[in-house]
């Protein structure tokens, strides 16, 4: 039987990073692993912290009946207090467990949060660059997702923001720390985004949620605190993950913040609990709750990512990149030295450095590397790096 043109549609639109990866394979099967520098994948190089293995290690020798069993599709009530409490002291604003739902990673936590909001034909509004999925979950949802430019420091075009927002807006998504970019939305930025949206919701009589994906939000660089959100907009929602900040993307864990004073915040709980059951997710793993219930005020240690982004960022600068330095995730987005992205990304592809190219992020003319890998491939793709520029620049 023939899959669904949609989905086949998607698959083709979608493939980029998959294709990197493979290619990666092959390259690696052919040359030698020494002689590919895969940077194309956002797979955490970092392992758990030792404090996950001693939790972990004491919560599987602990035979308490029904630790495995179902619980509240919410999560445990243990495991959302104390979430809410670590939001309590990075934020200031007091959320309580009731306002947490652990979740199956942030891709999960998204899915909810749009299959509670979306009728058919409903408009997400997306900042870019963005993560390639994100118009699959839009469209998986029911919804139709519009996007909106950025400056040349990655910031939202605000004009163009106001200009995608229409009658039938019911979300917008932003991510800080950014992937692709690796750059946070500065205090100013996120207020901005908060008033042209309440702005939106008066001209059209709407309301619109703004709906915030984290998984970066502890991979940060500068001492400036984190802008978090919520005192920006009241329907704001926050979708995250503990994939990068505790090194287990495996593991499929994460969780849903809804804003305290969110409007009829009782309803839309409701809706993303059924909507969690329902998808299919019915609730977070049970082990990895209880773990991350007492690891949140614990990271990787980010003093490596940031070594890393130190290295790539003035290697690739000294030989000529335009690069924006990213204040927080483990990318950078260099602009390409060729206007067809595409065609430089399979330049470097010849000389076995492995990227992304910007199209596949909503931002053509420029690539995407990832610094979270070994320094042997960060070391080994500046010779890479050099040539292809070079070639480039004899064009």
């Amino acid at each position: 039987m023939a899959v669904s043109e949609a989905v086949r549609g998607q698959m083709e639109g979608a493939s980029w990073i998959r294709r990197m990866f493979e290619e990666g394979i092959r390259l690696t099967a052919e040359h030698g692993r020494e002689n590919v520098f895969d940077l194309s994948l956002g797979n955490p190089l970092l392992e758990p912290p030792q404090e996950f293995r001693n939790r972990l290690l004491k919560l599987v020798q602990d035979d308490t009946p029904g630790t495995h069993r179902y619980m509240p599709n919410s999560g445990f009530p243990d495991a959302r207090a104390a979430v809410a409490s670590s939001l309590v002291r990075e934020s200031g604003i007091p959320l309580e467990g009731d306002d947490i739902i652990m979740t199956s990673g942030a891709s999960s936590s998204l899915h909810v949060i749009l299959r509670s909001l979306l009728d058919p034909g409903d408009e997400v509004v997306i900042l870019t660059p963005f993560f390639v999925e994100y118009v699959y979950y839009v469209s998986h949802n029911n919804g139709v997702h519009r996007l909106v430019g950025f400056h040349d420091d990655f910031m939202p075009d605000m004009d163009d923001l106001e200009a995608q927002l229409s009658p039938r807006t019911k979300a917008v998504i932003m991510n800080s720390p950014n992937n692709p970019t690796g750059v946070i939305y500065p205090e100013s930025v996120v207020a901005e985004i908060g008033a042209r949206i309440r702005a939106a919701e008066g001209k059209y009589g709407s309301e619109i949620a703004l709906i915030t994906d984290e998984p970066y939000r502890k991979l940060i660089y500068t001492d400036e605190p984190y802008p978090f959100v919520f005192k920006h907009h009241l329907r704001t929602i926050v979708a995250t993950s503990h994939s990068k900040d505790l090194g287990l993307a495996g593991e499929r864990i994460g969780y849903i913040a809804i804003n305290p004073d969110y409007p009829d915040k009782g309803e839309m709980l409701d809706a993303m609990v059924f909507s969690l059951r329902t998808l299919g997710f019915v609730n977070a793993p049970a082990l990895m709750q209880r773990v991350v219930a007492g690891l949140q005020d614990v990271t990787v240690d980010v003093s490596v990512y940031r070594g890393k982004r130190d290295f790539i960022y003035d290697a690739l600068t000294d030989i000529g990149y335009d690069v924006v330095k990213p204040d927080g995730a483990f990318f950078l987005f260099p602009k390409s030295p060729l206007e067809d992205d595409v065609e430089f990304v399979r330049s470097l592809q010849e000389k076995m450095v492995l990227v992304v190219p910007g199209s596949g992020f909503g931002a053509p003319g420029y690539f995407r590397l990832s610094f979270g890998v070994e320094d042997r491939a960060l070391e080994g793709s500046l010779d890479g790096f050099k040539a292809a520029l070079s070639e480039a620049r004899e064009r």
